[in-house]
């Protein structure tokens, strides 16, 4: 138990792990959209706020991960995060430049995102810290790891501007 009378909440490997793969797809996404600056302007405003709150999502992760839990700073950056992963999901449904009019298969995370974020922010209101802690880090994984990833092969455009 911690001061607060919360269960201790310590950073685990698994944790740190997840902060650091999160830190670089957010490095590794920067340096595609330094490589596509020329073709910014072909990208739709839907596309932009999807990668401005994954961006968020992905600067926050680390943060949140690496520091105290249960904190007033926790909770106000968990506020963030909240927000910026269900913007991601939201705007990622109407991104469908691959198929136009068809969502793939990659939409069920933004589907399990958008459901998934208030019962993170339930859990952490009830104090459930091992379902919260759980779900937040099934959310990393599957949300932002996983999705992060398929957005590099396939002819993605993030995939392009990155490798030419």
């Amino acid at each position: 138990m911690t001061a607060t009378g919360l269960p201790d909440a310590a950073i685990d490997r698994f944790e740190r792990a997840l902060a650091w793969l999160s830190a670089l797809l957010l490095v590794v996404v920067l340096v595609a959209l330094g490589r596509g600056w020329a073709h910014w302007g072909e990208v739709s405003p839907m596309i932009w706020l999807h990668l401005g709150a994954v961006l968020l999502a992905l600067g926050l992760t680390p943060v949140l991960m690496l520091n105290p839990r249960g904190t007033r700073r926790h909770r106000q950056l968990g506020w963030v995060w909240c927000i910026a992963m269900f913007l991601t999901a939201a705007a990622s449904l109407f991104v469908q430049a691959i198929r136009p009019g068809h969502w793939s298969p990659i939409h069920l995370l933004s589907l399990y995102t958008i459901a998934a974020v208030p019962m993170i922010i339930l859990l952490a209101r009830r104090h459930s810290v091992a379902q919260h802690r759980r779900k937040v880090r099934g959310m990393i994984v599957g949300a932002l790891l996983i999705a992060g990833f398929f957005t590099f092969p396939f002819g993605r455009m993030l995939g392009r501007w990155l490798l030419g």
